[in-house]
């Protein structure tokens, strides 16, 4: 399972983390990272992580979000820099082993 948390509501241009713990170990996980909701809009992917450590970023996200994993704390982490009013949605991790496996959302809004 996958406990998502961290969400909140901010200011333009200020930052959030997000956290995604595992109830196994993270380095089991194939892939782990993050999809958003926004109103209105279907589901889309922020970011990607492999077990080896390879991210990937759509392009909206791209040089202000960073992806990264806590093997201490077997979380996956998404930190959310310059955020602004088209990053409000609710944000779910995944990741995948046999199967893709889903935390809750976590609601993340950007008030200007």
């Amino acid at each position: 399972q996958l406990q998502a948390s961290g969400g909140g509501l901010v200011q333009a241009g200020e930052s959030l983390r997000l956290s995604c713990a595992a109830s196994v170990s993270i380095s089991r996980l194939n892939l782990m990272g993050w999809y958003r909701q926004r109103p209105g809009k279907q589901r889309e992917l922020v970011a990607t992580i492999t077990n080896g450590g390879i991210t990937t970023y759509a392009d909206s996200v791209k040089g202000r979000f960073i992806i990264f994993k806590n093997r201490n704390q077997n979380t996956v982490l998404l930190q959310m820099n310059s955020l602004n009013r088209d990053d409000t949605a609710i944000y779910y991790c995944y990741g995948t082993l046999d199967n893709t496996y889903w935390g809750q959302g976590t609601q993340v809004t950007v008030s200007s």
